[in-house]
């Protein structure tokens, strides 16, 4: 008898293994879309990632579903309700990077620029093979400092090279499945 391959991570939990299942290193395009993985990955930094997915729905309800013109335009008055709500992480520098990070995607759309093409512009060209163990998977590299640089040149915060890299893996610019993961296991096979 065979036993399944386990996953990369979140085997056990039902909600942490339809993350990993659905979305870790499916392409993410879309404008809300996108700023919520920032959003949530900036959130996770010092905290476990189960914690920020337990979260989500929160975070959704509270940050107006991530649409950056409503976020854009959170006063003191949501960053006090925000400190308070216990559905979220309650941390006042990254609820205000959030907030600052909405701004910045306006101030991205209005000079003719989408934050899905100033990711996206960063991703690695190539592939490369899948890693082996998370030993194999780098915490930065240099397409994500260059990534981080340009979101910070842009009025982006709290996002360093490492978060940027948590983004690029959450968003599918790369893809660290372990090449033991049954998400890579059941891919067709690559014409030769």
């Amino acid at each position: 008898m065979t036993t399944p391959t386990a996953r990369c991570f979140g085997d056990g939990d039902p909600l942490y293994e339809e993350y990993h299942d659905a979305e870790w290193g499916v392409p993410v395009r879309g404008e809300h879309e996108l700023f919520e993985r920032v959003s949530l990955e900036a959130f996770q930094s010092g905290l476990s990632w189960i914690t920020i997915l337990r979260k989500r729905p929160a975070f959704r309800a509270a940050f107006g579903d991530f649409d950056p013109r409503v976020v854009a335009a959170f006063a003191d008055d949501d960053v006090a309700r925000l400190l308070t709500d216990a559905g979220i992480v309650r941390n006042r520098a990254k609820i205000l990077a959030t907030i600052a990070n909405a701004r910045a995607i306006l101030t991205l759309w209005d000079h003719g620029r989408t934050l899905s093409e100033l990711i996206w512009s960063h991703a690695p060209a190539g592939s490369r093979p899948q890693p082996t163990s998370f030993e194999g998977v780098p915490a930065t590299t240099d397409e994500s400092r260059a990534l981080a640089k340009e979101l910070k040149a842009n009025g982006f915060r709290f996002v360093g090279p490492t978060t940027a890299y948590a983004s690029m893996q959450a968003c599918g610019l790369v893809d660290d499945h372990l090449a033991t993961c049954p998400v890579v296991l059941a891919r067709p096979a690559p014409d030769l």
